[in-house]
């Protein structure tokens, strides 16, 4: 009998796999997906239940051939790519060629690059999972349906080389209507009136105009603001009250594929595409030197934030050794996950608490260590206590008007000892939202009745802001949030929208071309059929 053939989807991976089964075993890459569907057809027959036609992809004809020889000799072939419907759908594709050459097949998954987690999943082989081979089909074919139907209809209206995609085509929508957002928005005025006051003790703080009489401070122009200020020109601030409450801030979820997206955007700068390279080199193996080549993270193409018992124990373990035991909760977090969540997965996640970023630092590039460490600093967070705050706040009565000042003192920083949260930025668009975080400031102790000193009055005009445009992360954000595509796509769908014209970065933030205008009105309306063409001839 032969050895037996495993076959994973990259060179990389197989690699460190080949290393951790030993001389018995044979490990081939299949180079990713090995079929699809015809490039010059349509490859779907819509009069008999949408029945695909698969033919092998160019390029990949050597690859295969050397799987079948490979197979003819082997004892056994274990169909190893990655854990999701991707992956299923290349090991059915495999199956369905080799399975003349050697019936002997099985599919083995492994949600790390481990040699603990490769071999567990060698002994565990199971069957192929044709619910998600036939979800992964059923993507396909819509994508096909969408891509070869409607493209041609704006090769023939617009140019040719178009195209139109199913996920596609709603992300530059909806980046379309959020341009339209910004163009029609029209900028009103305000106003806010704040009081910088000293108490018996520093430092000195600000109080904002809350209330005007019994009403709600609300100061449109600048004559508003005035009869106000005016109001208060011989005005005794006094405190009305004080209020302490004790504030928990919970840890967040280790990442999912999509958070993992976002932060790394909003944190490191990074995009899409380039998350999910270096997430892959990191779930892969790196070469270690005298460890040898490790997987670093778990499978980086998640939507779960399962972890697993011995992996909580672990990082338990490493919080206590490396933070404290007053950083530890009583009991591990569980978190959440969706309704449309693939349960059998982790979240993202270290492999193990014994290779900490600073020790593999030498080993990897700035980039690789950055994105590692992030991903290690979240899931060190997320099991951590909260961080606890007191907050304080005063309203402050002058003549006819309340004013109040917010802020507040960390009394333990838990999980922030570790990990900072970082979300995409709001408009200020109302004289409620605040300049900055005021209850990031320290107050000085007040007592009702205390009289304060009134060092200036501070009045400030605004205008509200349209709605920002879309950065990556807020994208990848109203993506999942809308249930559009998955994580898994998201860098292909940004990458296509600027490969294609449709959009272009402004600053970090997309704008919708001309083209991109044109293409959403023809697929969003009849009548954009008609406006479209005439605004696109217009323009050349």
């Amino acid at each position: 009998m032969g050895k037996s053939l495993v076959i994973v989807e990259s060179p990389a991976k197989a690699k460190t796999i080949n290393k951790f089964l030993g001389r018995n075993f044979t490990v081939k890459a299949s180079m990713g997906h090995v079929r699809d569907l015809p490039k010059k057809s349509l490859g779907v027959d819509e009069k008999h239940d949408f029945k695909p036609t698969y033919e092998i992809l160019p390029g990949r004809k050597k690859v295969i051939d050397e799987l079948k020889k490979a197979a003819e000799t082997a004892d056994k072939v274990y169909l190893a790519p990655d854990p999701d419907r991707e992956g299923e759908a290349i090991c059915w594709h495999l199956a369905e060629i080799l399975k003349k050459t050697n019936k002997n097949l099985h599919r083995v998954m492994f949600n790390e690059i481990t040699k603990r987690a490769v071999q567990q999943g060698m002994n565990d082989p199971q069957k192929i999972d044709s619910n998600k081979v036939d979800a992964q089909q059923a993507r396909r074919i819509l994508d096909r349906l969408v891509g070869y139907k409607v493209s041609p209809l704006l090769w023939d209206k617009v140019r040719r080389g178009l195209s139109a995609g199913r996920v596609q085509s709603v992300a530059l929508r909806i980046v379309v209507e959020r341009e339209r957002e910004v163009l029609a928005f029209k900028p009103e005025e305000y106003w806010t009136l704040g009081a910088l006051l000293e108490a018996k003790e520093p430092p000195p703080f600000e109080a904002r105009l809350f209330k005007v009489g019994d009403k709600k401070a609300d100061l449109k122009t600048q004559a508003d603001t005035d009869a106000v200020v005016a109001s208060l020109q011989n005005a005794t601030f006094v405190v009305r009250s004080v209020e302490s409450k004790e504030k928990k801030k919970n840890p967040v979820p280790p990442f999912i594929t999509s958070k993992l997206q976002q932060d790394a955007s909003r944190k490191l700068g990074f995009t899409v595409r380039k998350t999910m390279t270096l997430a892959q080199r990191l779930y892969e193996g790196m070469d270690l030197g005298d460890l040898g080549t490790v997987g670093l993270i778990t499978y980086m193409r998640t939507d779960s934030t399962r972890i697993a018992p011995e992996a909580l124990q672990e990082v338990r373990d490493h919080i206590v050794k490396a933070h404290g035991p007053e950083f530890l909760p009583e009991e591990p977090r569980y978190y959440k996950t969706g309704k449309m969540t693939q349960g059998a997965h982790e979240a993202i996640r270290p492999t193990t608490m014994d290779l900490a970023p600073d020790r593999v630092r030498k080993y990897l590039q700035k980039d690789e260590f950055l994105l590692y460490s992030l991903i290690w600093n979240r899931f060190v967070a997320s099991q951590m206590k909260p961080a606890v705050f007191d907050v304080t706040t005063a309203d402050i009565e002058a003549g006819p008007c309340l004013f109040r000042a917010t802020g507040s003192t960390m009394k333990f920083p838990g999980y922030l000892a570790v990990y900072q949260d970082i979300a995409e930025k709001s408009r200020k668009d109302s004289p409620d939202a605040p300049e900055e975080d005021e209850t990031a400031r320290a107050l000085p102790p007040l007592t009702e009745g205390e009289r304060l000193k009134l060092q200036k009055l501070d009045p400030k005009q605004h205008f509200t802001q349209p709605p920002p445009r879309f950065t990556e992360a807020s994208l990848v954000k109203e993506l999942e949030e809308n249930g559009i595509g998955r994580p898994s796509t998201y860098a292909t769908i940004l990458a296509t929208l600027q490969t294609r014209d449709y959009v272009e970065k402004n600053e970090g933030k997309f704008v919708p071309t001309e083209l991109g205008l044109t293409v959403t009105d023809l697929l969003s309306t009849p009548r954009g059929w008609k406006r479209s063409w005439t605004r696109s001839r217009k323009a050349g």
